[in-house]
């Protein structure tokens, strides 16, 4: 099973930290998220859990975050 939830995702230049810094949307990581479609991935990911019971699969970008 497989929820899709949009709204959750906060991109990389929208995450504010504690004390107030931004992150610098010239940094290559910043710009590398910008350039992957995530929505186009997350249909090809959500497919791989096509049960509608059990307990919903993690979001992508955490997947693939606890790969690397």
């Amino acid at each position: 099973m497989y929820k899709f939830e949009h709204y959750r995702q906060l991109g990389l230049a929208d995450f504010n930290q504690p004390l107030g810094f931004k992150m610098n949307p010239e940094n290559r990581w910043v710009k590398k998220a910008a350039t992957i479609p995530w929505d186009a991935i997350e249909e090809k990911y959500a497919k791989l859990f096509p049960s509608k019971t059990g307990m919903p699969a993690k979001p992508l970008r955490m997947a693939l975050g606890c790969v690397c």
